[in-house]
């Protein structure tokens, strides 16, 4: 895949989808936590008998009381001792159940982001998260990944012990009235298709509000963000970003309501229903005992019964409610667990061998999405092995596009890209990027210690201090690092500070743009050995003086290593050993700096055109 949509695997309220989600949720339960979940059915089992038991023991108790006998002779203090029994476990057992659920919740919890954090690292290629439909499922399955289980997994000990505590009270009232007990079941199924129905609705609402809460969330960032804040000051920007961030919230909240006054208008009905049923019910019971139809016994046992029977039902109604909408929510991290792999990789690659020769991009054509516009067009290119090669053109002419492919993040949509003659698609994506190194156009500031951003490079040396510190020499980097408050220990974060009251050197720093630069070009020194090295616009954010001497260092770093230059300043890669001009997503001219100088093409034209800005003007007082 190449870009574009991301195919539709999730069907809201779908049976089948329903049906694999709950299965999904109690499989992850059950990895969870084995023990805790067979204590869990265990307690269910036994609270949801309790209610029938003592409704039970209560009726026998009122008639050992008015007619002087109980079933199997069994004497009265031996009824309330039962009782009291029942009422102890009654007490007692939340708790238990309470500490088992708190034990699911916490193993959920991890193994859910473990599995959801570990399917999305296994990602191979970069595409879908440059998708909006899969970030938008990729928000709402982090959203469910903890809560959701939790809830489907409570809903379903919550049905099962409704569902024994319901057959045991139906059994205890049908002992009195049948028919009665028909009618009290029955009421409580049009709250639960209605409650069925209201929970699809909310869920397809919270899937269609889904990119407003994103753009509410960029929004209330963007308003926050210490590397926004001088823009949104400077330019007066605060105020138009915060009527979006508010439009966003009406809308939200518009939605919201709609489903809200729906909610209204079905279930106050519904609850009304179950009311009147058990008031008239218990007229009737009160006129037959008037009548001597019924003894003290069977109108508790009715009482009991009955308002058992309306909580309890009530309650599976919830239950039933959670358990779907979370149900439907989940699928998104069930979805996202069953993603195919978004590049593809061989079952048995071939194996990734130091760099011999060259590496060839062979009339390679890319797009975005299948409707995109065509970022490469045919282009051909060759590195070879030793040799450093410079890519220019203007924005838009395909350049870090070019860098994705190598590093296959993306496979080319026409056109192979080959590693000393075989196509990459046939190699091991990981060991093939174990042969490069790179430091990118967009490079990432990680809220970490010095030594954590400089170990990212290469993670196998985050225990070796000398080595790091060798790598921020080599990127000119070692001697801020050195007037740092704790030196590689300092957290380069306001956010994550880590404050020792008792050192006030521990709270986190921020730094330059250049200094973060250097730390980034520190990240692709300590990738030593590497077959190729990726410098996209390597001396972004350096001054004059800095950037000269980067330069000078990296060409000592790169010398017999196969390397690809970026750059938009032109003089910087007058040096390398050839040239590449891209236009347009094609690849223009190809030479040494001498060569497409007296070409006279668009290299030469750029090139002069920012030399003229050094060389207009020489004259200036001072």
């Amino acid at each position: 895949m190449t870009g574009g949509q991301e195919p539709a695997v999730h069907r809201l309220g779908g049976p089948r989808g329903l049906v694999t989600g709950a299965g999904a949720a109690l499989a992850l339960t059950w990895r969870a936590g084995r023990g805790a979940f067979t204590c869990q059915v265990l307690l269910t089992l036994v609270q949801g008998l309790l209610p029938a038991a003592v409704t039970l023991l209560t009726k026998w108790l009122f008639d050992s009381v008015q007619y002087g006998t109980t079933p199997g002779g069994l004497p009265p203090m031996a009824l309330v001792a039962a009782l009291g029994l029942c009422g102890t476990l009654l007490a007692a057992l939340p708790y238990a159940s309470d500490y088992a659920k708190s034990r699911l919740r916490r193993g959920i919890s991890y193994r859910a982001q473990r599995e959801l954090y570990g399917k999305v690292e296994g990602f191979v290629g970069m595409s879908r998260f440059e998708n909006p439909d899969f970030l938008d499922r990729l928000r709402l399955a982090q959203d469910s990944a903890t809560g959701a289980p939790d809830q489907i997994t409570t809903a379903m000990f919550g049905l099962v012990q409704q569902a024994t505590a319901v057959t045991g009270l139906a059994v205890v009232l049908s002992g009195v009235s049948p028919w009665l007990t028909a009618v009290t079941v029955a009421a409580a199924v049009p709250a639960l298709f209605i409650q069925v129905s209201l929970s699809r609705r909310e869920a397809q609402m919270v899937w269609a509000i889904s990119p407003r809460n994103r753009r509410q969330l960029f929004y209330q960032t963007l308003m926050l963000d210490l590397a926004a804040v001088k823009e949104v000051r400077l330019f007066g920007a605060g105020g138009f970003l915060l009527r979006r961030m508010n439009a966003e919230t009406r809308a939200i909240n518009a939605a919201e309501e709609r489903l809200d006054r729906r909610v209204l208008a079905f279930q106050a009905p519904t609850s009304a229903l179950g009311g009147i049923i058990a008031a008239c019910g218990l007229a009737w019971m009160i006129h037959g005992a008037q009548s001597g139809r019924f003894g003290a016994g069977d109108v508790s046992a009715f009482i009991g019964a009955s308002a058992g029977v309306q909580g309890v039902l009530s309650s599976a109604i919830l239950h039933v409610t959670s358990g779907y909408q979370a149900l439907l929510t989940f699928r998104h991290f069930v979805d996202i667990r069953r993603l195919p792999t978004d590049l593809p990789v061989p079952a048995a690659p071939l194996p990734v061998a130091p760099l011999r020769d060259r590496i060839e991009l062979d009339d390679v054509w890319f797009r975005y999405g299948e409707d995109g516009p065509w970022i490469l067009r045919g282009v051909s290119l060759t590195l070879e092995r030793g040799e450093s090669v410079a890519l220019v053109g203007l924005n838009g002419a395909g350049k870090s596009t070019l860098v994705k492919l190598l590093c296959r993040l993306y496979d080319p949509t026409r056109g192979t890209v080959r590693w000393d003659g075989t196509d990459i698609r046939d190699l091991d994506p990981a060991l093939l990027r174990e042969r490069i190194s790179a430091v990118f156009q967009d490079r990432v500031a990680y809220d970490l210690s010095v030594t954590d951003n400089i170990a990212m490079g290469d993670l196998r040396h985050h225990g070796d201090p000398e080595r790091i510190a060798a790598a921020a020499r080599r990127a000119d980097a070692h001697d801020f690092v050195s007037r740092l408050p704790r030196g590689y220990d300092t957290m380069l974060s306001r956010i994550f500070p880590e404050a020792d009251e008792e050192d006030p050197d521990s709270v986190g720093v921020t730094l330059s743009g250049g200094q973060w630069q250097r730390l980034a070009l520190a990240r692709a020194m300590l990738r030593e050995g590497r077959d190729l090295l990726i410098l996209d616009e390597p001396s972004a954010g350096l001054d004059a003086a800095a950037e000269q001497s980067l330069h000078e260092r990296l060409r000592a770093h790169r010398e017999g290593t196969t390397s690809l230059l970026i750059s938009h300043r032109l003089g910087t890669v007058r040096r390398a050993d050839r040239i590449v001009v891209l236009e347009d997503g094609r690849t223009r001219e190809c030479g040494s700096h001498d060569e497409l100088m007296d070409l006279k093409g668009e290299y030469a034209r750029l090139f002069s055109l920012q030399a003229s800005g050094y060389t207009e003007n020489r004259e200036v007082e001072v």
